[in-house]
């Protein structure tokens, strides 16, 4: 009899693991390509220049909702994801390919900071080799280094995206790549996020843009500030 109750406990046990594992699933995202990961999103968001950093943020945001390189990033839980388009579908990056200069971002730009973000310093970038590990730590090996008088310009904002809201969003990825292709000529500069725009995007062999794309005027992008320090920036419109 005690045998047979041990064993209903775990065969109870792994069914309740096993819920618990759904829930996260449902409400965090899966880790494959083109999810929803719970950000509501219902028009395109008013974006504003992080200092000194060639990043924006969403402050209205009830997310950890960053735009940098000409795509949309997002922090929830321990995992970042990455988006073309401002409500997704997103897409999972791993720790060891996120941008430094995400990761540089400091901790008061996060509008949902999670509960492990407490006691560090508002003006400081999180402690991301304290939370994923020294392996993490020696791959990324100064990502909090940099020369502040050399920043990058921040890409364009993509503010044609102010037209699709509501019925208008276009679900579909291919018809968001194709509109994307049509209204934004970025092109971007990190590894990441040109491996997210390169697959299925209509580019020719070796992820080279097909014939008749051509790559974003080298204008400057800092913009003036416009109403609550948003920045123009950039945009394609």
């Amino acid at each position: 009899m005690r045998h047979l109750f041990v064993a209903l406990s775990l065969l109870l046990g792994s069914v309740s693991q096993a819920h618990a594992q759904v829930g996260v699933h449902v409400d965090v995202g899966v880790a494959v390509p083109g999810v929803q990961i719970g950000i509501h999103m219902p028009a395109y968001p008013r974006l504003v220049a992080v200092p000194g950093y060639p990043v924006y943020y969403a402050p209205a945001a009830s997310s950890n909702y960053f735009f940098y390189d000409g795509a949309y990033w997002v922090y929830q839980g321990d995992t970042w994801y990455v988006s073309s388009w401002y409500a997704g579908p997103w897409n999972v990056v791993e720790p060891y390919d996120v941008p430094v200069f995400l990761l540089r971002v400091p901790v008061r730009y996060y509008r949902q900071p999670p509960p492990y973000f407490r006691g560090w310093r508002a003006d400081m970038p999180p402690r991301w080799g304290e939370r994923w590990g020294r392996d993490w730590e020696a791959r990324r090996a100064g990502w909090d280094r940099w020369d502040r008088r050399s920043v990058p310009r921040p890409a364009p904002l993509p503010v044609y995206q102010r037209s699709y809201a509501g019925d208008r969003y276009p679900r579909e990825v291919e018809q968001q790549r194709s509109i994307r292709a049509e209204r934004y000529r970025y092109q971007p500069s990190e590894p990441v996020t040109r491996q997210h725009y390169d697959a299925g995007s209509g580019r020719g062999e070796h992820g080279r843009p097909d014939q008749g794309e051509r790559r974003a005027p080298e204008h400057s992008q800092r913009g003036e500030g416009r109403g609550r320090g948003e920045e123009r920036g950039h945009e394609h419109r």
